[in-house]
């Protein structure tokens, strides 16, 4: 059934700040792609790799992502942030003149982005998606500071879709419910998940996912591998590189794959007992979506996965762990004894994406 506000083609761009905000807009780009809209996804590098697997004959339109790179150290992390923003300011800049051309050229009835700042225009609607309504900083001034320069931007859209529930009982947090929105309209649109839980016979007795920036992504690789030879039982490791071609062979117990399409991903993730993965918004909507029993490592550094694992973990819906600190053989052990409780919350409904759209515009 076409959409019946006559949107007929829908620019989306994720940005490019791991593989999180491809991955979250596949429910999204399913749903509409089913009710008959023609979708371009503005992207480049690894999340156009993710998204063309998932949906061959995507068309891509190459996008220069914002590629932020991390320090490796957590205690420089900030100021190696700091000196990207003016690189950032003028990304944003820039993808506001490239929308403006592609608009022109493809004339969408509509424009989604998934934490891309610049990607609003006034001459076609815009929605943009985000969790992160705060940004966590050291000090509370510096999130004000950021704060207020965000909502400018998402103030541009015509509304912004928040992938968490609304209320006490949500996922994200402060993240996720400030005590000051923004003045743009507000949806809380539901757990993003490509997965949903299913009863199936298990395979792997832990599955890790790695992702996220480098040089990060590279060290939690290298230490993990490095104590998994004290661990025992089946073990998948998923290294976060689509498109790749730097292979590592598998060992006896350990099976390493470089990406995983969606349906085998989900399928190894419904399969395995643990799962062992970073604390990025977007993998702990997929784990709690599965109820899955999991161990965060949160980003060095990286104040809203540092939050949102210290937040599970309270809640005992996930344990946590920092990167400094893991050790397999230990912290795999003693994920038997923490006290799990699976919770349920509000997935993304995928059939109702036309009624969310005309509700947003």
């Amino acid at each position: 059934m076409p959409l019946n506000f006559n949107i007929q083609k829908v620019i989306l761009a994720p940005l490019d700040w791991g593989l999180g905000h491809a991955t979250r807009c596949i429910p999204i780009i399913r749903s509409l792609k089913t009710n008959g809209c023609e979708v371009l996804v503005a992207a480049e590098g690894a999340q156009a790799h993710l998204l063309q697997k998932e949906f061959p004959g995507l068309q891509i339109i190459p996008l220069e992502g914002y590629r932020v790179r991390y320090s490796k150290n957590k205690w420089t992390l900030a100021l190696r942030l700091l000196m990207q923003l003016p690189r950032l300011r003028s990304i944003i800049k820039n993808e506001k003149r490239w929308l403006e051309k592609i608009i022109s050229e493809h004339r969408p009835g509509l424009v989604i982005s998934d934490n891309r700042y610049g990607f609003s225009s006034p001459n076609v609607p815009c929605i943009f998606i985000t969790h992160q309504l705060t940004v966590k900083a050291p000090f509370g001034w510096a999130e004000k500071m950021i704060r207020k320069t965000l909502y400018r931007y998402i103030n541009t859209y015509n509304c912004c879709w928040v992938p968490d529930v609304a209320g006490k009982q949500n996922i994200a947090g402060v993240l996720s419910h400030p005590a000051l929105l923004p003045k743009t309209k507000l949806e809380y649109i539901g757990l993003l998940s490509r997965f949903e839980k299913k009863a199936v016979v298990q395979e792997y007795d832990y599955c890790i996912l790695l992702s996220g920036p480098e040089p990060q992504r590279t060290m939690l690789e290298n230490k993990l591998l490095a104590g998994l030879s004290n661990v025992e039982g089946k073990i998948l490791l998923v290294r976060g590189k689509p498109g790749s071609e730097d292979v590592l062979p598998s060992r006896p117990n350990i099976t390493i794959k470089n990406h995983l399409p969606g349906n085998e991903l989900e399928q190894a993730l419904q399969q395995s007992e643990y799962i062992v993965c970073r604390s990025g918004y977007t993998t702990a909507m997929e784990i709690i979506a599965l109820q899955k029993k999991a161990i965060l490592i949160p980003t060095p550094g990286q104040t809203e996965q540092e939050y949102l694992a210290q937040k599970l973990q309270q809640e005992n819906i996930c344990m946590s762990v920092s990167q400094n600190e893991i050790d397999c053989a230990k912290h795999f052990k003693e994920a038997r004894s923490f006290p799990y409780q699976a919770k349920q919350f509000k997935c993304f409904d995928e059939s109702d994406v036309v009624n969310l759209i005309g509700r947003s515009l």
